[in-house]
């Protein structure tokens, strides 16, 4: 298996040798696979005739969308319970500033969310406010 990810900066010859890649076969099985991970951009890209041959390659397709406000708090308290704390990190300002910020795209909450951690963390602060995420916008910017 073969991952390639950020897979829309991808030059077309390097595309164009993934289609021949994945046109190999060995006693009439697929020996390789490859996972092609990127932004809207790479459907963008697969789109084009160019590329129509490995487009019609592609087995499957998922696009993953922003996040609703209401999804964000309980994907950030997945989060959290991933790294071992079941505390309230995020006040709910907080959790909508970081909403408004990020327009719920998951790689912009992450990035953006650790940040504010690390703001929260050198105020000695027990939970992260919307203060906190200001401050984490200006380092991210």
């Amino acid at each position: 298996m073969l991952i390639l990810d950020e897979a829309q900066g991808l030059r077309s010859d390097v595309l164009e040798e993934m289609r021949l890649l994945t046109n190999y076969a060995m006693d009439a099985h697929n020996r390789l696979c490859v996972l092609f991970c990127g932004q809207s951009e790479l459907r963008r890209r697969l789109g084009m005739a160019v590329h129509e041959a490995l487009s019609q390659r592609v087995v499957v397709r998922f696009h993953l969308p922003a996040l609703s406000r209401d999804e964000l708090g309980p994907y950030l308290g997945h989060l959290l319970r991933r790294v071992g704390t079941e505390l309230p990190l995020f006040e709910p300002a907080a959790v909508e500033a970081l909403f408004q910020a990020s327009q719920g795209l998951p790689r912009k909450i992450n990035l953006l969310a650790h940040h504010t951690l690390i703001a929260t963390a050198l105020q000695k602060a027990p939970a992260a406010t919307a203060d906190h995420v200001q401050a984490a916008l200006a380092e991210v910017a």
